[in-house]
């Protein structure tokens, strides 16, 4: 068993996964306009791989943060939210993936900041190859009008 196709999916997953959970009965603290998010995945041990880096916009409109059903994450196939906690101002969450016989411990922290999100994801890969540690950093910014 090999844990690469659990790290490639991973890897090609974390920005959707880092980029915050919104169902909260208060909107979020986020001005509603066309947002740039980057997530940048850097990964910690022996195996030689590059940072990722992957940026994303999305138009984000004041129904959508209102409403109970939005949410800027698509679940992946493997993947299970543990735990989460969504206020105003920013939101904690823990989730669980599983595939090839490896699983991925994600601990995850956003915040909310008007016109700016911020956050960090920590990954635990867990496989019979070892362990692997995975850090995203996350950044959102408003652009502007959509």
């Amino acid at each position: 068993m090999s844990f690469r196709p659990l790290l490639a999916s991973l890897l090609l997953a974390t920005p959707l996964l880092t980029t915050p959970l919104v169902a909260a009965a208060a909107a979020p603290n986020i001005e509603p306009g066309q947002w740039e998010f980057t997530s940048t995945t850097s990964v910690a041990g022996d195996l030689p791989i590059p940072d990722q880096v992957e940026t994303s916009q999305e138009c984000i409109a004041q129904g959508d943060l209102e409403d109970e059903e939005f949410s800027f994450i698509e679940e992946e196939e493997g993947c299970e939210l543990l735990d989460h906690e969504v206020t105003v101002d920013g939101m904690d969450y823990r989730m669980v993936c599983r595939a090839e016989g490896g699983e991925a411990s994600i601990v995850g922290r956003m915040d909310f900041l008007g016109e700016r999100v911020e956050g960090n994801v920590d990954i635990l890969v867990d496989s019979a190859a070892g362990e692997l540690n995975m850090t995203t950093v996350v950044e959102g910014r408003r652009l502007g009008d959509c």
